[in-house]
């Protein structure tokens, strides 16, 4: 080979003279390498990450070598794969020549020699029985296949590429000597069947590899046959004087000699499959089943004749069932490329009858690609074969493109697209409803049946999620913004057909959903999109969409306001359109247009008085009437116009109303009253109305609710809304308004009458009224403090407003009588299912307001022990809101947060206590002790792993913990125990989250509080003490016993008989010295092993500034008695 040097002369063992290899070195090559046209003298393992071109040429000396010394040669290739293994051992061989020999397979060992050190496996690999030595510390799991970095994530494809190579070169000299291949697969079988799992996993690989290998050696054998025999008939077809018997016997023996070849070849595959894929496609390891699903489905695909039958489909189908989703996707990918050959369907009719139902089921894997994939897989399916799936399984399917994973559901819009949207939309129930010229234009049928599926699927809230999914591959019906046009504003006489309302509704829900993911893109709740950014190809396609959709809908959407004027859902939802209006389109400018546009717009405002439509319009003129927009000259005074209007309106009425402080109004003018309220309400809270003095105006009508009580409820509440709304906008614009200090003590005024007018309303008889004062009154007080911060000391700004004790206090009470209500209170309502997840998701608002105050630091963080002695009663309602309250307010103050935990712990420990002592039954506010401990594990769990972050709260827990028990207790001989001793069993939850060292400071500090005696002490009485020490003092199974002890709801103290009952009681070791941990434990803190040992010494800053507490705790005055047992060792901090 010219320009080549040779990469082997002759084989590693014939150089080394033996027959043993060493497989010590796993590292990259570093000198070795592939330059120009040269290729150095290297190792079949070393050829591996070199290329194909390298591995070639080398497979080609080696070769060679094996023609020359077969066995040394043999030995290299199977030093090679015990090499790939990840072997740091060494292979040493002995000749094996009687298939007879009965003490074979009694040899056959794979076991390990501690005494030496060594690991052994023996195995057959004819003619030799090979052993394989490599040390067991050596033996780090870690193996090329499951190494990490990019030379070993190269490493599988390469590997899989040179087995591929090595076969194709041999497949027309060595492959059928009958001795290369029997070695091989039985060294692959004897490996695969290892109980070391990178043994099993890399020559498992291997031999899938090989049989794919061979699979294309059988192919081309094939082809070779056909040609051959397309050859025989063409000289069979001559005429007898022009036949060549010689010619006609060499192409016969040809033929033979091929189908000889393959049927040898085909026994080789079936030897592999046998004795490897049909051991390891159950294997535990799920990597190596997910390798035998996907080579099972190559070789089905390529060599269909054999493999592509029902006994081995049925593996493909069991193991669709398997628990990791990995094994799954490779089934479904296999099966795709089957279904997706025409030729290879009719042998796929029993499995997919058999399979179908799995299938479907499979489009609900809780793994989101399989799901996808399978959804892919159905599609094949329902495009090759149109009877498989029925009706009530399409019905099934479809509902999927309201998934909230998005790839799941845009795959289950192209099965709709294909079902109904491409194929036949006209089915004989649309050509009832569709008239002659619908009928001829294919858009116009497909989006009726588009309606159709949206009308039957009964999901009229998730129409956005319907577009969202048909977006891709139905986006040009959906973008023909002509055609919903032309649908709702069509003549129904003239066109002989109607449209009723609920399906006028749709198309416009329709339309709508389709404009706003024009305009702006697939954003919805819920569903995950998958694609974070835009690219700039698609950033100017949103762009020109809406630029197109403006000047197309700006005419028209005039007219569909005045159609629908009527209904205000459908107006509601065209309201909405202009909102995606672009102020770069070309018809953006024509100012008759808008002019007509605003004009219907004001008329149904004025005819409406629908929350949602309101809401929608108010939104729709914040866009119009922006600075920047060419719209804003026309639209602002009109809205202004508008305003004015009603404020005069209401002005006039409420002068009329309004007469020494009380409201004498009509019924009818009561509800003109509430109708302009809700639209200055709707506008004002989008909008800044400061200008218009609603403040002024509204504000007298509070006073007139609170003295007298006459002011209509519905009228009350939307009074709060706009003047809690007038008073944010004043917070809002402070930096523009505020300037002089008379006017921040304006602003301080207001801010305080408004809260003492929601103070006068949470008292109301009216619920509504209740939560609405409560809210507006955490908006305000939020906003508030939230300008303080932000806000300039070098400039005027607002002026600190803290809401008084008796406000702050009944914010609380709120909370506790409307939030926390208790089961009885589910019991006794009569609302059904829905109602009670309404009153559930407006209490939870409600106690998020009232969370948001403490974090933002309005009231007093301490506030937040009432309502977390609710965090176990009520936790699966509110837990997240009030874990979430916890971690935000040890972010903010860990010392003080640690502090609330215990106010709360220490609270409902007395209020039982009280409870207890008063001699009666414990009423059903109050919670049992059990409850109290669950609580405080609870809590503990909050402080995480990271122990050394939490020393500082965890010292002051139990700092106060201690001093709460043993606080003015005098030490002496016959002292009776203290009152809330059974506390320390509480504290004892939180003595795990200590570290080791730690947990002796606070053993010194409990030593110095309750004295020698005390602590000493084995009386009955004393039993949560010793409990608390166990705690401080255990580290293994006892401290585990420690904290399951079981108190009575009655805080009686434990039996002796009871007391027996656990080792941590009794007077023996644990009483007197640490227990050695468990096998248990030691693995719960294996993770934390280096950090608690090590403490003292890798203390960083942060940590030595935390120690100020233990000095402060170690310093704390204490009882004089400073005894220390023998078994304690102090620890200087």
């Amino acid at each position: 080979m010219k320009g080549k040097k040779r990469a082997r002369e002759g084989s590693e063992n014939a150089k080394r003279r033996h027959v043993k290899t060493s497989c010590a070195s796993l590292g990259r090559p570093g000198s070795r390498h592939l330059k120009h046209a040269d290729i150095e003298a290297v190792t079949l393992f070393e050829v591996v990450t070199m290329g194909r071109g390298a591995m070639q040429a080398v497979v080609d000396d080696w070769i060679e070598a094996y023609l020359t010394d077969r066995d040394s040669s043999l030995l290299d290739l199977i030093s090679f794969f015990i090499q790939c293994s990840g072997c740091k051992g060494a292979v040493t061989a002995e000749m094996f020549h009687s298939r007879q020999d009965s003490q074979v397979m009694q040899k056959m060992v794979e076991e390990m020699d501690e005494g030496s050190g060594l690991q052994y496996k023996k195995f057959l690999a004819f003619p030799w029985i090979l052993t394989i030595t490599w040390p067991i510390d050596t033996d780090s799991g870690e193996y090329p296949l499951t190494m990490s970095g990019p030379y070993w994530r190269r490493f599988r494809s390469e590997f899989s590429e040179f087995v591929s190579v090595l076969v194709g070169q041999c497949q027309y000299s060595v492959i059928f000597d009958s001795y290369l291949m029997d070695t091989l697969i039985s060294l692959l079988t004897q490996l695969s069947d290892s109980y070391i799992r990178a043994f099993r996993h890399t020559c498992t690989l291997a031999a899938l590899k090989l049989l794919s290998s061979l699979v294309g050696v059988a192919l081309s054998l094939s082809v070779g046959v056909e040609n051959s025999q397309k050859l025989y008939e063409v000289e069979q077809t001559k005429s007898s004087s022009r036949r060549a018997s010689p010619r006609l016997e060499r192409i016969q023996r040809k033929i033979t000699e091929l189908q000889d070849k393959r049927v040898e070849i085909e026994n080789m595959m079936d030897n592999i499959f046998k004795g490897v894929f049909l051991k390891r496609y159950r294997d535990v390891l799920p990597e190596i089943r997910a390798m035998c699903m996907e080579e099972l489905g190559v070789w089905m695909r390529l060599y269909s004749s054999v493999f592509l039958t029902d006994s081995y489909l049925k593996y493909m189908g069991w193991m669709m069932h398997d628990k990791f989703p990995d094994v799954r996707l490779k089934c479904v990918l296999g099966l795709q490329g089957l279904y997706g050959d025409p030729l290879l369907l009719p042998r796929l009719d029993l499995f997919t009858s058999r399979f179908k139902d799995r299938l479907i089921s499979m489009t609900l894997d809780k793994d989101p690609e399989v799901a996808v994939q399978a959804m892919k897989l159905l599609i094949l399916i329902s495009e090759s074969c149109e009877d498989v799936l029925s009706p009530e399984d399409y019905k099934q399917l479809f509902q999927l493109v309201y998934s909230s994973q998005r790839p799941l559901a845009v795959t289950a819009g192209e099965l709709l697209h294909s079902r109904l949207l491409s194929s036949n939309p006209l089915t004989p129930d649309l050509q009832d409803t569709t008239n002659e010229k619908d009928s001829n234009t294919l858009p116009a049928a497909r989006l009726r049946a588009l309606l159709s599926f949206y009308h039957e699927s009964q999901l009229h809230q998730h129409v956005v999620y319907l577009v969202d999914s048909l977006w891709d591959c139905a986006g040009a019906l959906l973008k023909n913004w002509a055609l919903f046009t032309t649908l709702l504003l069509q003549d129904p006489i003239a066109q002989g057909t109607s449209l009723s309302l609920e399906e006028q509704s749709e198309v416009v829900e329709v339309m709508v959903a389709s404009i706003r993911q024009a305009a702006e893109g697939a954003v919805l709740p819920g569903r995950n999109s998958g694609k974070k950014v835009l690219s700039a190809k698609e950033k100017r396609t949103q762009v020109d969409d809406c630029c197109k959709l403006t000047e197309f809908i700006l005419p028209v959407l005039p007219q569909l306001l005045s159609k629908f004027s009527k209904n205000p859902q459908t107006v509601a939802s065209l309201m909405k359109i202009p909102q995606y209006f672009h102020p770069d389109s070309p018809g953006a400018e024509n100012t008759q247009l808008l002019s007509v546009l605003l004009t219907e717009m004001q008329a149904v405002v004025e005819l409406h008085s629908h929350p949602e439509l309101l809401e929608e319009a108010a939104r729709s003129y914040f866009i119009l009437c922006r600075a920047e927009t060419p719209w804003h000259p026309i639209a602002g005074p009109d809205r202004d116009a508008l305003v004015q209007r009603w404020t005069d309106r209401l002005a006039a009425l409420l002068g009329k109303s309004l007469q020494d402080d009380l409201l004498r109004v009509e019924e009818e003018q009561t509800e003109e009253v509430l109708t302009t309220l809700k639209k200055l309400t709707a506008f004002h809270n989008g909008q800044d109305l400061s200008g218009w003095g609603l403040y002024e105006l509204l504000c007298p009508l509070l006073s007139v609710d609170i003295k007298h009580g006459r002011l209509p409820d519905q009228v009350t509440v939307k009074v709060l809304q706009c003047v809690s709304y007038s008073v944010l906008w004043n917070l809002n614009t402070s930096g523009e308004t505020l300037t002089s200090r008379e006017k921040a003590v304006a602003q301080r005024r207001q801010l305080s009458v408004f809260c003492e007018k929601c103070l006068g309303c949470l008292s109301h008889a009216e619920r509504m009224v209740k939560e609405q004062a409560f809210l507006s009154l955490c908006d305000v007080l939020t906003a508030h403090n939230y300008q303080l911060q932000i806000w300039d000391p070098a400039s005027f700004g607002p002026l600190l407003y803290t809401p008084d004790p008796k406000l702050q206090r009944a914010l609380l009470l709120f909370i506790q009588e409307m939030v926390f209500i208790g089961a009885e209170h589910d019991s006794h309502s009569r609302v059904s299912d829905v109602g009670k997840l309404e009153d559930l998701h407006r209490r939870r608002i409600l106690l998020a307001a009232f969370c948001k105050l403490i974090i933002h630091g309005v009231l007093e963080m301490s506030m937040a022990a009432e309502i977390f002695k609710y965090y176990m009663k009520y936790f699966n309602d509110f837990g997240d809101i009030l874990k979430e309250t916890l971690s935000r307010t040890r972010q903010q103050d860990k010392i003080e947060s640690a502090r609330v935990l215990v106010l709360c712990l220490q609270q409902l420990f007395l209020r039982l206590k009280q409870e207890q002592d008063s001699g009666g039954s414990c009423s059903s506010g109050v919670q049992t002790f059990s409850s109290i401990k669950e609580l405080a594990r609870r809590f503990s769990l909050t402080f995480g792993w990271e122990q050394i972050k939490s020393r500082q709260s965890l010292a002051m827990i139990h700092r106060d913990g201690i001093e709460f028990v043993f606080q003015g207790i005098v030490q002496s001989p016959g002292k009776h125990t203290p009152p809330y001793l059974s506390y320390l069993t509480i504290l004892s939850e939180f003595s795990s989250k200590l570290l080791k060292p730690d947990k002796r400071t606070v053993y010194s500090y409990l030593q110095r509080c309750a004295g020698e005696q005390a602590i000493s002490a084995r009386d009955e009485g004393w039993q949560p003490l010793i409990y608390y020490r166990a705690s401080l003092l255990a580290t293994g199974a006892e401290g585990e016993d420690t904290l399951s002890f079981v108190s009575s709801d009655t805080l009686k103290q434990t039996s002796l008989a009871n007391r027996s009952r656990s080792p941590s009681v009794r007077h023996s070791p644990m009483a007197d010295a640490p227990a050695a941990p468990s096998p248990t434990e030691t693995k719960g803190r294996r993770a934390q092993r280096g950090n608690s040992t090590t403490c003292l010494e890798e203390i960083n800053v942060e940590v030595a500034q935390s120690l100020v507490v233990w000095d402060t705790l170690l310093t704390s005055e204490g009882p004089t008695n400073q005894v220390v047992e023998e078994d304690i060792v102090d620890v200087d901090l």
